[in-house]
């Protein structure tokens, strides 16, 4: 019976010792998730109220709400009686094993610091990275969100994202739009270069800045002769230009008596 008692004395010390400090942080968590809540609701705001680069907004935000939780997390831990000096040690040791099993994570983390420092790219761009081509809809912490023009999600680490090359399309206002056209041997050169150019002109989505359009031959094929063009255009006419100068030259040259040749084969059958 007294071993009972002294049991009973020495659960009754414990609640009244740790009981209100756990209560207390108990409150403390659920009072300081919410203010993070809040604070995490009103910074994505103000940014978008001072037209923070949408690049920014969700790595900011991210970042600012797990430095938050992590600060109310070792309050909440020194407030229930834990030493934070051995507890910091112990969170020292812990994270640099977390480091090294995850260094792979941390390099995507520094390479989104990367990206957000030197802005290779921002949200909204048409890039080619990765082996992947796509526009970018978000960047995180530690990948990029690339959106595919048949609406498929690419989801890039930061890390290879950093440190390879890649192709930003929509980095400058305008861009040289490349075509390759054949005729026949025998059909007139000069024919073709003069229905080329009224098409060019006939286009109003196609500048001479920074350079005039140009057609020249540029190859005696085995079948054809290739004549290029090279006309300048803004960077989101490039892709309407593409289809629709292609379409008007078949039309065309057919109109006008020049012939668009494909590869043929005679076969001899000799006896």
């Amino acid at each position: 019976m007294e071993e009972v008692n002294n049991l009973s004395e020495k659960i009754y010390d414990l609640v009244m010792s740790y009981g209100p400090k756990l209560i207390g942080a108990i409150i403390t968590l659920i009072i300081g998730l919410w203010v993070i809540s809040l604070l995490s609701s009103t910074i994505r705001k103000r940014f978008e109220k001072q037209n923070v680069d949408p690049s920014l907004r969700g790595f900011l935000n991210s970042l600012i709400g797990i430095a938050l939780k992590v600060m109310l997390w070792i309050a909440v831990i020194g407030m229930m009686g834990v030493e934070m000096t051995s507890f910091i040690a112990i969170l020292g040791a812990i994270g640099l094993a977390m480091g090294l099993a995850l260094s792979g994570t941390l390099q995507n983390f520094a390479g989104g610091v990367m990206i957000l420092l030197f802005k290779p790219f921002k949200v909204g761009n048409y890039i080619s990275a990765q082996g992947h081509s796509g526009t970018v809809n978000e960047i995180q912490i530690f990948n990029t969100i690339l959106k595919t023009p048949d609406n498929r999600t690419i989801i890039i680490p930061n890390g290879g994202l950093s440190t390879g090359s890649m192709i930003n399309f929509s980095a400058e206002p305008k861009r040289r739009v490349d075509f390759t056209f054949g005729i026949a041997y025998g059909d007139d050169v000069d024919k073709a270069k003069e229905v080329l150019m009224k098409l060019i002109k006939a286009d109003e989505r196609i500048i001479n800045d920074p350079a005039e359009p140009f057609i020249a031959v540029s190859e005696l094929a085995d079948s054809s002769v290739n004549l290029v063009v090279r006309v300048w255009a803004e960077a989101a006419n490039y892709w309407g230009i593409h289809f629709d100068l292609h379409e008007k030259v078949y039309k065309t040259f057919d109109k006008e008596g020049l012939n668009i040749p494909f590869p043929q084969m005679d076969v001899h059958v000799q006896k």
